[in-house]
This record gives structure tokens, sequence and C-alpha cells, in this order.
């Protein structure tokens, strides 16, 4: 039997419906848009918005972050598409099963490890340090670092980290949480995008009325504007580049800001628990997309009008905690305002790290249905109906990595998984309105195949675009990946062997 045999959309709908054995289905449209907005604003948005304006787009990070939309756009349609198709837990890996076949398909689900299962530890490590941070750095170092880590302080003595006991702790609470059940997380979900959004729409109502016009004039960084170096003389910040001025800036900022996008495609995973997935997975996924871009947009002007662009530059300055320089610098009267803002990247942090463990424990349910991966990580809780045993599994799995690796070694793996997702997704489409042209489509993506092929297009030029470290170290996982398929999962596989359904 082929690689690439592929699983019959039949059989797939037929997966999708599950019955009593199933997944609960208690998600209504506005869980999914809150699921799909608590993935997507993180601290991304507080940082990555300083970094784009400070590198390469200056105020113009408004429209970079427009342009980044567009190509989230194209990407979310074709989910969009799928998702209300075949209404599966699978996302990205169970639309590769039926348009490209068992092979690609795994490899997509291997790869969505990269997005989910890394991106949790790692945001559950940058979690720990705001807590730190809120705290005025009251958690001992010892216990809130990996043994990876260590540092002499002003008094010459030498810390070592142990563990990272926070990061460990946030992630034990929210698997709990989600071991309870899907109505509860996105309960809890909810909560938090409300307080978080809330912060954000503060500091945009409050931070209107502190906008200097002088900030936003030039509106995109200048041809020849000089390098800016730091207090040693070491250059920071060359503008020479093609894409670190003008227009060409924009682009480079979009870049930039592209991965305060990710996460959208999360809502996808939820598609076997949706009410009613046909109408509530587009509105989920295009929904948070659209509500996410103009608060992106709303919040770049803000910042780049109450704080010139170049103080962005210096990290030490104000890249890493913008929203908090702006306030305590410009924004006199309102020092509470900064503080809230913490509260709202550790808000945003933990709804990342919800979704991300929601998302892949269900991708790992659905591998287990399939026979891909051990029956362990398919098996309900036979109260609440959810992937227990996944749920534990992948919290033994992020929680050693939280608690006893340092969070920048995942570096720019989360983003390759996903922009390599949003490429198959955006080919699946394409490839299944050739084959499969009467299946019914309760929403189509327009522009057929325009929307497919810039889809493809512009995540791999992402791809193509990331450091060669990070490309090394994920085709590394890939080719473990293969190997385990070969040793493990072509063997068991459910579609190959229907004896051992």
């Amino acid at each position: 039997m082929s690689l690439f045999v592929k699983k019959p959309i039949g059989q797939m709908l037929a997966q999708a419906e599950g019955g009593e054995n199933g997944l609960k289905r208690t998600l209504g449209a506005a869980n999914l848009v809150a699921l799909g907005i608590g993935a997507i604003i993180g601290a991304g948005l507080f940082v990555r918005t300083a970094a784009a304006a400070g590198q390469a787009a200056g105020p113009g990070v408004t429209l970079s972050f427009v342009i980044a939309a567009i190509g989230c756009v194209f990407a979310g349609l074709c989910y969009a598409e799928f998702a209300s198709m075949i209404p599966i837990a699978g996302s990205a890996y169970a639309y590769s099963y039926t348009t490209m076949g068992e092979l690609v398909a795994w490899i997509i689900g291997w790869a969505l490890i990269m997005e989910y299962a890394l991106g949790a530890a790692t945001v559950s490590i940058a979690w720990s340090e705001y807590l730190n941070k809120l705290f005025g750095g009251r958690i001992p170092y010892e216990w809130c670092h990996s043994p990876f880590e260590s540092f002499t302080d002003s008094a010459g003595i030498h810390h070592s980290g142990i563990m990272n006991a926070p990061a460990l702790i946030i992630l034990l609470l929210l698997t709990l949480l989600l071991i309870k059940g899907s109505q509860e997380s996105a309960m809890v979900n909810m909560i938090i995008v409300f307080v978080k959004v809330a912060i954000v729409l503060l500091f945009i109502i409050i931070g209107w009325q502190f906008i200097d016009g002088a900030n936003h004039t030039p509106y995109l960084i200048p041809e020849n504007t000089a390098p800016v170096t730091d207090s040693a003389g070491k250059v920071i910040a060359d503008y020479s580049g093609w894409n670190k001025h003008g227009w060409g800036g924009v682009l480079g900022g979009a870049a930039i800001v592209f991965f305060a996008f990710i996460g959208f495609d999360a809502v996808s995973t939820a598609a076997q628990e949706a009410k009613n997935p046909k109408r509530d997975m587009p509105i989920g996924i295009l929904g948070s997309l659209a509500v996410c871009t103009i608060l992106y947009i709303l919040f770049g002007h803000v910042l780049t009008g109450v704080a010139n662009w170049k103080d962005f530059v210096d990290p030490e300055k104000g890249r890493e905690a913008s929203v908090a320089y702006a306030i305590s610098t410009y924004m006199t009267g309102y020092g509470w305002l900064a503080t809230a803002v913490t509260v709202a990247i550790l808000a945003g942090f933990s709804s990342v790290i919800l979704v991300m463990l929601m998302g892949q424990s269900r991708i790992f349910y659905t591998m287990s249905n399939d026979g891909l991966i051990p029956k362990a990580f398919g098996v309900l809780h036979p109260k609440y109906r959810t992937p227990y045993k996944a749920n534990w599994i992948l919290f033994i799995f992020v929680g050693l990595f939280a608690a006893f690796v340092p969070g920048n070694v995942a570096g720019d793996l989360t983003s390759f998984g996903t922009l390599f997702a949003f490429v198959l997704v955006s080919a699946g489409v394409w490839i299944l309105r050739v084959k499969e042209p009467n299946i019914k489509r309760p929403f189509k993506a327009p522009i057929y195949p325009v929307v497919s092929a810039l889809g493809v297009l512009i995540c791999t030029a992402m791809i193509v675009g990331l450091d060669a470290q990070t490309l090394k170290v994920a085709f590394i996982w890939m080719g473990i990946g293969l190997v385990v398929y070969f040793l493990y999962s072509k063997n068991h596989s459910k579609l190959r062997h229907p004896d051992k359904i």
C-alpha cells in the first residue's frame, strides 16, 4: 500500500460525528472566537510591535500589521473551508490525511508538536519571567530558572538554577482545567481574554490623548537614516538594507509582526467540540483574526505616537518593555497602567498556553484514533470525555522542557511548525477542490485558486526567511519523526491494517 494512501472523506466525516463515545460538542461561535483571541494575543503584541518599529518600519508598523494580516487571511480562509467541511479535531493533520496521504499527514502532525507543545513550554517559561517581574523579583533565582542557567549578582554571589517551578505550576493548573472539560476551559479562557483585551483597550484609549503627531512624521523610515550604535559603539540597527526603510521596511516589519498572529489555526483543533461547526468554525477562525488585526493596528498607532520609534531601537531602553517604557516616560500619572500591562501579558501568556495544550492534545487524540501513535493518547475520561491521558503525557513532556530547559532553545521552531501547517492546508484546499469538487462545502474560500496559491507562496517564503539554525533543527526533528513513522506508525495504521480497529 502506498505511503501516500489517503483517508476517505466519508470515513473522516463519520469519525467527526463521534457519537456518545466522542468528544462533547459544547463550544459556540463566541467560545471559538475567544479561543482564537486567546491563542493570538500574547506578549507578541507588546514586544513585536516595538521591535518591528525600531528595526524596520517606524510608525509604518501599522501598515506592517495590515500586510501580515493579509498573509494570515489566505491561510485562515483555507482553514475555515476545511474546518466547516471536515469538523474533526486533527486540524492540519486531518486535512492533509484526506488530501495528500498518510505520510504527509504524519509529517505535519509531527511538525505541529513544534507549534503547540514546544510553544506551550516556551510561553510558560516567559510566563514565569513576567510573574517574577510582577512580584518585584522576589522569586528566588534557583526556583525560576533551569539548571543550565546561572548568574553572579552584584555582591559576587553565584546563583545556579534548579528548576523553573512557576512554569511547571501554570502548566499543571491549565492541564487540570483541560481535563475537567472544554466548556470549563473555554469559560476560563473567555475571562482571561476579557481581562487582557480590556487592558489593551485601556492603553489605546488613554494613550490616544498622549499621541504626539511629530512622532508619526515621517511615517516611514527614510532611506538615508544613519545606523544606531550602543554605548560601546556596536551597531544595533542598520537601515541600509532594502527591507529596513521605506515600503521595504514595512514589508520587513510584516515579517517580524507576523509571529504575533500565530494561534488562530488552533481554533480548528476544536472543530469536533463545536456545537455547529459548519457555521461556527469560519466565524471562530476569521472572527478572531479580524478582532486581533484591528486591535494590533490601533495599538501600533498609539505606541508609536506616544513614544518615538527610535526609542525602541535599543533593547535595553525600550524594545523589550516597550509599553511600560512609553507609559513611564511619556504618560505622566498613569504608572498603574504599566502594572496593568504586565497583568495583561501574564493573562495573554496563560490563554496562549491553555489553547496550545488543548490543540496539541486534540491532535494527539485524532492521531491515536488513526493508530499512528499509541492508544493511550486517544483514551477519553469516563466522566468528562476529554483526552485526559494525552493531557497528562503532554504535561510531562512540556513540563520537563519548561522546568529544566532554557526558554531560548525552542527559538523559532514554533513558527516553522505553524508556517508548514499553513502551506499544507492552503495546498490541501486546492487539491480537494480538483479531486472532490462535489463535496458539500458549507464555507468556501473565495477567489479560488488565487487564495490557495498565495497562502502557499507567502508562507513558504516566510519559512525560507527563517534563520539557518532554526531550519537545521527543524529538519533534524522531522528526520526523527520519519524514523518513528517507519518503526511504529506505518505498522499500526488503522487505514493500512483494518484488522487493528
